[in-house]
């Protein structure tokens, strides 16, 4: 259900771990009544979740020839409107589909900041030694890390948005190889998942921690990606419009 950290030996326990991770540690040990159970935690925790697609041989389940995000991809073009923490429903979504894969919708009740592993593992130890609080934080495949925040809002009037650089949407994603900000319109793999190469997406900490404000992340997060090669530090602040 995640690896559990403590403000002393958790550091190093994280640390251990994460260098320590092989593609098929964990993600393929997780049978259909875990898979459900792991489901209805993050939706229990209010995190909105909707049916995606999975790999499937060299390819993703999906019928597009090419698919340029195996696995990777919700099912629906209505992700956003499907998008549910509907107990009942993702019972049996999961139980219809045992081999899907689901998105969490980001941007109504949390966002993402997702940032290359290597940043991401300093930059969460870094956070356990100040005691900053940290929410949820999965691992995606061999590279990225995602930290699951409180989310800046979906205001009413267009005005009062906080725009930002770093905001991440499913088409850009390749634009932000260091941080990037998942908010509204856009979304991320929830475990346990699985990535074509045997690779999964899996818990650090999971669900059951509090989602705590992005602001409070962000300044360790862009600082760990400067020295890692990411973002310059002190990119992504928001802004009011």
């Amino acid at each position: 259900m995640g690896v559990e950290n403590g403000r002393s030996g958790g550091r190093s326990r994280i640390s251990q771990w994460l260098r320590g991770r092989r593609p098929r540690d964990t993600g393929d040990t997780v049978d259909s009544a875990g898979r459900e159970e792991l489901l209805l935690a993050a939706a229990g925790a209010g995190l909105p979740l909707a049916p995606a697609a999975h790999p499937s041989g060299y390819g993703c389940s999906c019928d597009r020839v090419g698919c340029p995000t195996p696995g990777q991809h919700p099912v629906s073009f209505a992700w956003q409107t499907q998008s549910t923490t509907d107990r009942a429903q993702i019972e049996r979504w999961a139980r219809s589909a045992p081999e899907a894969n689901f998105i969490t919708s980001t941007g109504m009740v949390h966002d993402v900041l997702d940032v290359p592993q290597a940043a991401g593992q300093e930059a969460l130890e870094r956070l356990l030694a100040a005691g900053v609080e940290v929410g949820p934080v999965a691992v995606s495949g061999e590279d990225r890390m995602l930290f699951f925040t409180a989310t800046r809002g979906t205001p009413e009037q267009e005005d009062e948005w906080w725009p930002c650089e770093l905001d991440c949407h499913p088409e850009t994603m390749d634009e932000h190889p260091g941080l990037r900000w998942h908010c509204r319109g856009s979304y991320v793999l929830v475990p346990p998942a699985r990535l074509p190469g045997e690779r999964v997406v899996e818990w650090v900490r999971g669900p059951e921690y509090g989602l705590p404000d992005p602001l409070t992340l962000l300044e360790f997060l862009t600082d760990s990606c400067a020295r890692f090669g990411g973002e310059p530090a002190g990119v992504g602040w928001p802004l009011r419009g």
